[in-house]
């Protein structure tokens, strides 16, 4: 079962969101080994359940499942007004997992695709909400107050 598709002209979801979140859904598996985490994306948007968060137990449902909710604006650390400074930063820090676009159904209605296009999505795959071993790249984005660096010269 899916959750409701919502249409372009509404808020942007979040695909860095926790699942008790008003709207949340999972829309990716986290798999791969423990030193390299990639996130598997579900062909549809499934609803926050009960049942679905007892799927990931003993372990926090963050470590599982990536889940997408209408994005929070400023009442999220990493919104400066206008844009998500986590992704900035995962794009400028990070380097591409992933050479194609994943098959991913938060694309239409992503924060971080509309703000950043291919290369958010490039880096997507490496995301894991709740991850105990981040490289120091992914420390430093997930850093409310690590500044973003200035954009490398082209």
């Amino acid at each position: 079962m899916s959750a409701e598709p919502r249409s372009r002209g509404e808020v942007p979801f979040c695909p860095s969101a926790q699942p008790g979140q008003k709207g949340a859904f999972a829309f990716g598996v986290v798999g791969g080994t423990v030193g390299e985490r990639r996130v598997g994306y579900l062909e549809g948007r499934v609803p926050v359940t009960d049942e679905l968060l007892a799927l990931a137990g003993p372990v926090k449902p963050t470590e599982v499942f990536r889940f997408g909710a209408p994005c929070s604006g400023s009442r999220c650390s990493h919104f400066d007004g206008s844009d998500c400074r986590l992704v900035t930063k995962l794009v400028q820090l990070m380097p591409p997992v992933s050479k194609a676009l994943p098959a991913c159904q938060l694309r239409p209605d992503c924060r971080w695709w509309k703000q950043e296009g291919k290369s958010a999505c490039h880096r997507c795959p490496a995301i894991v909400t709740d991850c105990y071993n981040p490289s120091e790249a992914q420390k430093r984005a997930a850093n409310p107050g690590t500044p973003v660096p200035a954009p490398a010269a082209a």
